[in-house]
């Protein structure tokens, strides 16, 4: 168990509470872990991360990231998401939405201060290997789960060659599936559209940042990410 930050550690309180009223036979390895409480370090990750491997279940609060994150690429949070949350049965009116493969756009985190007084610069990556490899995985997962179409979404109008390389990726990889419909929606109407009328899609697939915004927005059609399944990947 980690309760981590804001609300975290009141919500963990709670389960503990529910565990002992209904006598539940679980005793909870219990890990502070706070980046912005100054008790993250690597020696309490490494223990942490030895306690999951042990117990194979973790219940995880939200880790909050400092605004000013001065650390690796990787948070302590982004770190621990190798996990699996989900709840069988739940009726959700908005398919899983698949955020892009391993950190690429703008969440490859390379940023710099220009010269310039004032003036920050932050490079969005796409690359061809990556966008094919999400693509791809968003396709193998319509077919396995019986879905019938993958909407690819993009703001490739505007940044024509790096969401245009990944529109394109996404495509040339439809093309091999085509069994599967396949459709292209730009992200500010795709948000719209799935306030208006979400029952129009099934499995959406999109660069991290997009997909960050779209699921929390998917979340708030189904009652709030309380609720939400979330799934990470490695390779």
């Amino acid at each position: 168990m980690l309760p981590g930050d804001g609300v975290g550690p009141e919500l963990m309180h709670a389960v503990k509470e529910v565990f002992k009223a209904g006598n539940v036979p679980v005793v909870f390895d219990e890990h502070h872990l706070s980046e912005v409480q100054n008790t993250a370090s690597e020696e309490k990750l490494d223990r942490v991360v030895d306690s999951m491997k042990e117990s194979k279940v973790a219940l995880i609060g939200k880790i909050h990231t400092p605004m000013e994150y001065k650390g690796d690429l990787a948070s302590y949070d982004m770190r621990l998401s190798p996990t699996h949350s989900g709840i069988p049965g739940f009726p959700a009116r908005v398919s899983q939405g698949l955020p892009g493969a391993g950190e690429f756009g703008e969440y490859l985190g390379i940023r710099s201060r220009l010269h310039a007084k004032g003036v920050i610069e932050c490079l969005k990556i796409i690359t061809r290997a990556k966008s094919q490899r999400i693509a791809k995985f968003a396709f193998d997962y319509a077919t396995k789960k019986g879905r019938a179409k993958v909407t690819a979404v993009h703001k490739a109008n505007i940044m024509k060659l790096g969401d245009g390389l990944f529109l394109q990726c996404c495509k040339e990889v439809a093309e091999l599936y085509p069994k599967i419909k396949f459709d292209t929606m730009i992200i500010d109407n795709c948000c719209m559209q799935l306030v208006q009328n979400p029952y129009q899609f099934d499995v959406l697939v999109m660069p991290n940042l997009y997909g960050n915004i779209v699921d929390n927005l998917a979340a708030g059609l189904v009652g709030g990410a309380g609720v939400v399944p979330g799934e990470s990947y490695s390779a």
